[in-house]
């Protein structure tokens, strides 16, 4: 076989590859053999036709269709492989020329990773914002467990910000209520947002058995996005009554015996989080810094299908918490085309960060153990809502893995890039991420492996943070 490429553009290729008749024969006498099971000759049993009567009854050109689309496959990875082509999406393939029993030449153009020569990057530079928890962050934290534990009185009232109402709502359009707009006996935080414009406004100052119209536009349904009339009853309204900050209270809502305890575990479990978020943000500014110290190519098709799958899960997120883009944008501050230049240019500098990842992780001759593996896989899992096993099996049946492993490495790389970077904080303070745990607390630099601490620690930054609220941490502890 010979083959030879020609570079289209950074990140296209296309490969010319010439096959002799001789190692076309593997791939002929199998085509031979399955289609003599498949037909039938008189004189002969099936399976025991002989090439030349398959030729004259079925034809020597759909024998060797049969034997080309057997063999291209394997061909093709071949001269990438001799080549060291990667390929990033599926091949356009031409056959371009076929002399039976002589040669078989075919053409392949192919989206390729780019060749990128690494800036140097150890020591990078970034800074973050100033890690602080102040006593109102505290404060809130813990009225918020107060909450929890509040209890509920009946109050005759007109209702006000913070209060439970029961209420009966409904919605019409043009004196037609609008299907599954109408419910009954609902309970509502006056105040809390998130359901209808102008609710809250509507809601406050009523008292029971009273009502109010307004104008609103719904966030789901056909009508998403058009203005109705809503009606809404309150049927009654309750006060919330909350616990003593105290000892006692302490006791019931967490293991700590005194309040103070109590507080000054909020105060870490805050500091925690806010360590996770800052190492969130030093990641980010840490792949920014080596995204400016190098130009990138990128394959526009890889570019588009990102953005559209961006693009997608933005309309499903927003889909599943009831709002339209309108409104997102409104609350955003965005036009459209800002929206969009804004997501495009994300996803180009994701795309060319994992281009670099790459490179860096074979560079640095990064490896995947077992165990990396599945770590990964059951924090896949967990971030998906699925049971380990049966995504781990999903992975394996489809053939994911690879895409696992190379997440994976991608982690390890970005880990390395971290560790080696100098970051500081606003004020000028050193930010400490070599040794930090993924529960955002800092290790001593011999508790674990440096390697997999990091890696965790990168993946937990770009997770949810860790809750300060100390009763999800018991029921948590408790579950285990």
């Amino acid at each position: 076989m010979k083959s030879a490429v020609e570079s289209l553009s950074p990140t296209r290729a296309k490969l010319t590859v010439e096959v002799p008749f001789d190692e076309l024969k593997p791939s002929l006498d199998k085509a031979y053999k399955t289609i003599a099971q498949q037909i039938n000759v008189p004189g002969f049993r099936r399976g025991k036709v002989p090439p030349a009567v398959i030729d004259r009854q079925v034809g020597r050109g759909a024998v060797l269709d049969q034997a080309i689309n057997e063999a291209l496959p394997k061909v093709y990875v071949e001269a990438l492989r001799e080549n060291s082509l990667e390929p990033l999406a599926q091949p356009e393939i031409e056959v371009t020329r076929l002399e039976d029993k002589e040669l078989l030449e075919f053409t392949a153009e192919v989206d390729v990773k780019p060749e990128i020569e690494l800036p140097e990057y150890d020591g990078l530079e970034a800074t973050v914002e100033d890690l602080t928890v102040t006593d109102e962050d505290v404060e809130d934290q813990l009225n918020n467990l107060r909450e929890r534990f509040g209890t509920l009185a009946d109050v005759e009232r007109p209702a006000a910000d913070g209060d439970f109402v029961s209420i009966d709502l409904v919605a019409t359009k043009d004196g037609e209520v609008v299907p599954g707009a109408e419910v009954a006996g609902m309970s509502y935080q006056v105040g809390r947002g998130g359901m209808l414009d102008g609710l809250d406004e509507a809601l406050t100052g009523l008292s029971a058995g009273e009502s109010a119209e307004f104008t609103s536009q719904l966030v789901g349904g056909d009508l998403v996005g058009e203005d109705v009339a809503v009606k809404v009853t309150v049927n009654g309204v309750q006060e919330q009554e909350l616990p003593e900050l105290d000892d006692d209270f302490a006791q019931t809502a967490s293991e700590f015996d005194t309040v103070e305890e109590l507080r000054e575990d909020v105060r870490t479990r805050l500091t925690r989080g806010k360590r996770l978020e800052q190492a969130t943000e030093a990641r980010d500014a840490v792949l920014e810094a080596l995204l400016e110290k190098v130009s990138v190519p990128l394959p526009e098709t890889m570019v588009t299908d990102e953005l559209n799958a961006r693009r997608e899960g933005v309309e499903q997120q927003l889909a599943m918490a009831g709002i339209t883009m309108d409104k997102y944008l409104e609350d955003e501050g965005q036009t459209i085309e800002e929206f969009e230049a804004d997501l495009e240019r994300r996803v180009r500098d994701a795309v060319a960060a994992q281009f670099l990842l790459d490179e860096i992780a074979k560079r640095e001759e990064l490896g995947v153990e077992q165990n990396d593996l599945s770590q990964h896989i059951v924090r896949r899992a967990q971030q998906s809502g699925q049971d380990p096993q049966e995504f781990a099996n999903h992975m394996f049946e489809h053939n994911h893995i690879p895409e696992l492993v190379q997440e994976i490495l991608r982690g390890k790389a970005l880990a390395t890039l971290v560790e080696s970077a100098v970051v500081t904080d606003a004020s000028g303070n050193h930010v400490e991420l070599k040794n930090l745990r993924p529960d955002g607390s800092i290790g001593e630099p011999e508790a674990e492996s440096a390697d997999e601490s990091a890696v965790e620690s990168v993946e937990s930054a770009d997770e949810s943070v860790e809750s300060a609220d100390p009763a999800e941490a018991e029921q948590a502890d408790e579950s285990k």
